[in-house]
């Protein structure tokens, strides 16, 4: 029997960052949430999560909105719960590497800002790429949470995931987090895993998982009761499928335990109805696909994340090659295999995915190589568990692979802060325009462009009041 964790565990709530973000496309406005946050500020939640991961591309895109002032608007709500966001390690919350400097600016403006615990993951896995933002957290007396991007393969053991679990709490961490992605955690292997991590390292921790394969809530149960310390759940409309376990569910689950959250349930009951609304508008209007809510045990075989499996049917779709999706499928693994066996999150997902549709689209494997894949190739996302395929090193590199770097790529890149800086000075508003640009440059100016056309619309309106082409 599993020594039981004496304390009640702890429940961070996705419903503003990853629910939606999983089951939406990340299209809940700030507006619609913030209705709702005083009753969610009385849960007793260890955190709400609530900003980064894909929530900042997605507010300047498709929402017209700027994700700082969400972020404000937030703090503002949530007077007695942390907020918590998802950050992408040395690639913040972009595609690429960005210098130290873009980094350290960041992570203060963050927490400048209301954020109070970063998630910092590395798509591999690779420590030297958490470095950086995991100091800066502890400079801005932040809580610094590293996420271990969970996955399965040869390399995976026990014995690679404590030493990272002390490697973690040598560099400064606050807490571990258990990053299931995909899903692939499953209950007896979580009993062991957490177990293996508690007698490695004094750090809490966390584990955060989808409910993709269907085993998600009693991977949950079994975790808890081998010590995890917190677990990461969503409101009931807009939890399972590619969501979290729902919260009033697991809270359920431990009552009248000692590991009981203390929750009301007429209070999240109270939550649940407010979003409710929203989640029969997405499945009316078919921005909640009812694909995305099943349970997909292929998962533990493919090991490809939501997201991912969505991202990839609308690359086939736009090249009339639906029919192609098993193959697709079927070569996704190989593809990672071929890439030093990374876990599937963003980015290295969209990377070995893309690269898979590829493959078969085109008859031939990597006769046509993304520009990612070559990146990853010449090591400039980092250090991958195992090594490269040799053959598929020589067809994609040639003789580029004598570029190859084995060093953290971004101690090869310069300061770029103030050049960036330079560039959209025009547009700038705030300081934190500056970063809004450094990640999704063309996005931003758009956003910008827009802002300043709302600005220069309401400035119009103010001036035919004041001369009295209104009435006041």
């Amino acid at each position: 029997m599993a020594k039981k964790n004496k304390k009640p565990v702890k429940i961070t709530e996705t419903i503003l960052r990853d629910a939606h973000q999983s089951l939406i496309a990340t299209r809940m406005t700030t507006e619609q949430m913030l209705p709702i946050i005083d009753k969610m500020d009385q849960v007793g939640y260890h955190a709400v999560e609530c900003w980064g991961g894909a929530t900042f591309d997605a507010s300047l895109r498709f929402l017209k909105e700027d994700p700082w002032e969400r972020l404000r608007k937030l703090k503002a709500g949530f007077k007695k719960t942390k907020l918590q966001m998802l950050f992408r390690g040395q690639n913040i919350l972009g595609y690429r590497p960005y210098a130290d400097d873009v980094v350290e600016y960041f992570v203060q403006k963050s927490i400048a800002n209301g954020i109070d615990v970063i998630r910092i993951f590395d798509c591999l896995n690779d420590l030297r790429n958490l470095q950086t933002a995991v100091t800066a957290t502890n400079k801005e007396k932040g809580h610094a949470q590293v996420a271990l991007s969970y996955t399965l393969g040869d390399a995976y053991t026990l014995q690679y995931w404590t030493k990272m679990a002390k490697n973690i709490e040598e560099m400064g961490a606050n807490s571990i987090c258990i990053k299931d992605m995909a899903g692939l955690l499953t209950p007896y292997k979580a009993e062991e895993l957490v177990k293996s991590l508690k007698a490695a390292t004094s750090l809490p921790i966390e584990l955060h998982t989808h409910y993709t394969s269907g085993v998600a809530s009693m991977t949950y149960m079994k975790a808890v009761e081998a010590g995890c310390d917190i677990i990461d759940t969503a409101m009931s409309p807009f939890a399972l499928g590619t969501s979290q376990p729902a919260t009033e569910v697991m809270a359920e689950a431990f009552k009248g335990t000692e590991l009981d959250p203390g929750f009301d349930q007429m209070l999240l009951k109270e939550i649940a109805d407010y979003f409710r609304p929203m989640r029969e508008e997405a499945l009316k209007s078919g921005l909640l696909n009812p694909k995305v809510l099943g349970v997909d045990i292929q998962t533990l075989m493919y090991q490809v994340p939501g997201g991912m499996l969505s991202n990839m049917v609308s690359q086939l779709k736009e090249q009339n090659a639906e029919d192609k999706y098993m193959e697709v499928l079927e070569e996704i693994p190989r593809v990672r295999k071929d890439l030093g066996e990374p876990p599937l999150v963003t980015p290295s997902s969209q990377i070995v995915g893309t690269q898979a549709v590829f493959n078969v689209l085109m008859g031939e494997r990597y006769k046509v190589a993304t520009k990612e894949t070559k990146d990853v190739l010449l090591g400039k996302y980092g250090q991958t568990v195992k090594p490269f395929n040799p053959e598929v090193v020589d067809k994609v590199l040639g003789a580029e692979k004598k570029n190859a770097i084995t060093c953290r790529y971004a101690d090869l890149l310069e300061p770029e802060l103030h050049k960036i800086e330079a560039e959209m000075k025009q547009y700038k508003q705030q300081d934190e325009d500056v970063l809004s640009y450094a990640l999704f440059p063309q996005v931003a100016t758009e956003f910008f462009k827009y802002r300043e056309a709302q600005q220069t619309k309401v400035d119009a309106a103010i001036a035919d009041t004041e001369n009295g082409a209104y009435p006041v």
